[in-house]
């Protein structure tokens, strides 16, 4: 019985502490929210949250539309960029046309400056067929019989301030006409010694080889030497005399023949011959 009551009176006990608990905190809860101040921390919370979301979503668009902004440039200047070195490719190209323009205005001068100087009739002509592989040692001109050209007048050339024999024309069309050059193995020309007047056969030995003099007396050993102009002597009626043929670089002297045989190179730079002048020796 005794234990009975001490466990009611325990239990009552603490009955009144929870309810005394419950009110208090149920007022202190009452008061809190009764007055302004939480109510103001919480909008400022509100807002602060509100505030830095907005700034996050403006600092991300910034980024994107400075990164869109960022490669739209970049483009732009990518096709700038692409557009100048076209640009400079261009005026390379005119310059490059320019310099070239230049250059054969000038050879061209050149050349009509010669053919002032020609008291013989003459015909220019431009080369206009080679064969590269130098299997057939003749070539073509722009010039045919309408512009008076016939088989075996002489051609001639300008270069680096002299003139020389190039050949003879060999097939004239109506149009265009084949010119047998000096170093072909079956031209053959009555040719002198410009100083000592010594005379000779020149003959050529094909592209790559010296032209060669042969017949030329022994006792011309004396008066001739290594650089000696070569000229056409006139004989035959075919060359007019006095045209450059080439300069000697070797005499094969053999005392137990009775003329020497002479190497002579071309005055003429056949590689880089693009005009020649046809000669009408009448």
């Amino acid at each position: 019985m005794f234990l009975d009551d001490a466990r009611k009176r325990r239990r009552r006990i603490l009955i009144e502490w929870a309810v005394f608990i419950v009110l208090n905190t149920t007022s202190f809860l009452f008061l809190i929210f009764s007055t302004g101040t939480f109510v103001i921390n919480f909008k400022d919370m509100g807002l602060s949250f509100f505030f830095g979301v907005r700034g996050g979503i403006y600092e991300i668009s910034s980024f994107v539309n400075q990164t869109i902004l960022s490669i739209k440039e970049l483009d732009e200047l990518r096709s700038e960029y692409e557009e100048l070195l076209e640009r400079v490719s261009r005026y390379e190209q005119l310059e490059q046309s320019a310099a070239e323009i230049r250059q054969e205005n000038q050879r061209l001068r050149e050349q009509l400056d010669f053919a002032d100087t020609l008291a013989v009739k003459h015909i220019a002509a431009e080369i206009v067929g080679k064969d590269p592989g130098n299997l057939f040692s003749a070539f073509a001109i722009n010039k045919g019989k309408r512009s008076g050209v016939a088989v075996n007048m002489p051609v001639i050339a300008f270069q680096k301030g002299m003139q020389g024999l190039i050949g003879k024309v060999i097939v004239a069309g109506e149009l265009e006409s084949l010119v047998m050059p000096i170093y072909d193995s079956s031209f053959f020309i009555s040719s002198r010694f410009s100083e000592s007047r010594y005379e000779g056969i020149i003959g050529g030995q094909g592209a790559d080889s010296p032209l060669l003099m042969r017949f030329v007396p022994k006792s011309a050993r004396a008066e001739i030497s290594s650089g000696d102009v070569i000229v056409t002597s006139g004989i035959g009626g075919v060359y007019p005399p006095g045209i450059t043929i080439g300069r000697v670089v070797q005499i094969l002297y053999r005392e137990y023949e009775i003329s020497m045989d002479i190497e002579i190179n071309s005055i003429i730079d056949f590689s880089r011959l693009e005009h020649v002048f046809v000669i009408d020796p009448l």
